[in-house]
């Protein structure tokens, strides 16, 4: 059996996830893979890391919006910067901050309850028993569930940017609409073709990774040894925030270097 630790440092664990992604994405975008049990996988994965959590995420999304445009704000002004202070704010705040929080909280969330459950599949043999009766554990068990939360990453994500902006506008503006000119020539000046293509796509890349590392990393479970599905857990959120933290180093390099 295997320890945690190597699951994260052998290449040869990297492969299989690499491997799997692949496999993944191409039944995810096959619609021979939904199947009526199968939307009923997605959905009941998107009720459980989105839904339950939408108020609970945009409260304490807002409480984060409004103490990190404080903080901007007053630093701002002692710099002479106050023009700029809105920029950065959407900056920080929403290209960058929000999404990368929106993928650690789904992670930490669902990530570890999809790892120890596709690990105790593994474990049980149950996954095999599928193959044998012909059935498609890729199709049925596993892709509905990478959709799911890569659907629920890229809907917190949104709601919870649309959330910091209004709260933004409040705190720069007020109730009033006089400033709705102001604001949205800096959201345009910000939010401009290429930006907009590059929030987009990493926010789908972060929802990816939140869905399939957990997943991929519990099939490295051992089948009839209860004892590795932790390790593989473990295994797979070590996985995971490594990934989230380059993905988001990556974007930075793009957009700033």
């Amino acid at each position: 059996m295997a320890f945690g630790g190597e699951f994260i440092l052998r290449p040869r664990s990297w492969r299989r996830l690499a491997r799997f992604a692949g496999f993944a994405t191409v039944a995810a975008l096959s619609s021979s893979a939904y199947t009526r049990a199968a939307r009923e996988i997605a959905v009941h994965q998107i009720y459980l890391t989105a839904w339950k959590v939408v108020p609970g995420y945009l409260a304490f999304s807002a409480l984060l919006s409004l103490v990190i445009i404080e903080v901007v704000r007053n630093a701002a002004r002692s710099y002479g910067l106050t023009d700029y202070a809105l920029e950065l704010v959407l900056r920080v705040l929403v290209l960058e901050l929000i999404p990368f929080l929106t993928a650690v909280f789904v992670a930490l969330r669902s990530g570890s309850e999809i790892g120890a459950e596709i690990a105790l599949m593994r474990v049980s043999g149950e996954l095999e028993d599928q193959e044998e009766a012909g059935a498609s554990p890729l199709h049925h068990e596993l892709a509905p569930r990478v959709v799911g939360s890569a659907l629920s990453v890229f809907t917190l994500t949104t709601l919870a940017s649309a959330l910091a902006m209004y709260i933004a506008y409040a705190s720069f503006f007020g109730t009033s609409i006089s400033g709705f000119h102001v604001f949205t020539r800096v959201v345009g000046h910000i939010f401009d073709l290429q930006i907009l293509v590059g929030f987009l796509l990493k926010c789908l890349v972060f929802g990816l990774a939140v869905a399939l590392i957990p997943l991929a990393t519990g099939l490295e479970a051992e089948r009839g040894e209860p004892r590795s599905v932790p390790f593989t857990v473990v295994a797979g959120l070590v996985k995971l925030f490594f990934v989230v933290c380059l993905i988001e180093i990556l974007s930075l390099v793009v957009k700033y270097v």
